[in-house]
């Protein structure tokens, strides 16, 4: 494996969930972190955490990853910062389950916008810069929704299935230069994001989705996850990683 030790990684949804456990592992591993989230507090307290426990290089930038320009503007100081942006974590993103019937239209574009749009945006705002460097990893991070649809999921997954379409086609795009390209399927993981549901339909089914005797996976399995893949030597590409919880009845 490669150390990422000196590595410039940028993370996007970084203020809780997968992605503080994401930052927290490669700050672990030495790379210089860049927090990126809407709530500066939370990064800014992160931040500080990762430079006292990891004696790591971070930068905490606010970031509406739905603004072209926010995305734009973080990656330029990243730049001005540490020089090259080494790695990419599109990690930002929001699951506000509803039935269609619900027409939870507002919800449906706030999805589209922070899944999809963020995404672009950020492989936009990196992808020049990498191709001038030579090297870079971008890693998107899709779901298990992306892979299987159920009711209530179909817009969710409808942007996850895009997240991975994306994927697969820069792979494609990118196979004869030195840039790397995974995407990261988590299937049921123990974060906030189960919280942002209001369509009450949902919240009285939610817990029957998951079965009792399932552990979820926690954010930090999916940075092990993350980190496996950034890791790899210069001549392994991994594409694909899905990371589901075992049923243990």
């Amino acid at each position: 494996m490669n150390s990422i030790k000196g590595k410039t990684a940028i993370i996007t949804g970084a203020s809780s969930g997968i992605g503080e456990a994401i930052a927290k592992k490669l700050a672990s591993e030495g790379a210089n972190i860049v927090l990126a989230a809407r709530r500066e507090d939370r990064i800014s307290t992160l931040a500080n955490e990762l430079k006292e426990s990891f004696s790591s290089e971070v930068l905490a930038i606010s970031t509406d990853v739905t603004s072209r320009e926010d995305v734009e503007q973080l990656v330029k100081q990243a730049k001005e910062k540490f020089g090259q942006v080494d790695i990419l974590i599109n990690n930002a993103g929001v699951m506000l389950l509803s039935f269609l019937k619900n027409d939870l239209v507002d919800q449906w574009e706030q999805m589209v916008d922070v899944n999809i749009k963020g995404v672009l945006f950020g492989v936009h705002a990196v992808l020049p810069g990498m191709l001038e460097a030579g090297r870079g990893h971008v890693v998107n991070v899709s779901s298990v929704a992306g892979h299987e649809v159920f009711p209530t999921s179909a817009v969710y997954s409808a942007t996850k299935y895009a997240v991975r379409a994306l994927s697969m086609g820069m792979e494609k795009e990118l196979a004869e230069t030195a840039i790397k390209v995974t995407n990261i399927s988590p299937g049921a993981v123990q974060t906030e994001l189960t919280t942002h549901i209001t369509d009450e339909e949902v919240q009285g089914m939610f817990k029957k989705m998951i079965p009792e005797d399932m552990k979820v996976l926690e954010a930090k399995d999916i940075a092990e996850s993350v980190f496996y893949a950034v890791s790899q030597p210069d001549h392994v590409n991994v594409n694909e990683v899905i990371v589901r919880p075992v049923n243990q009845a």
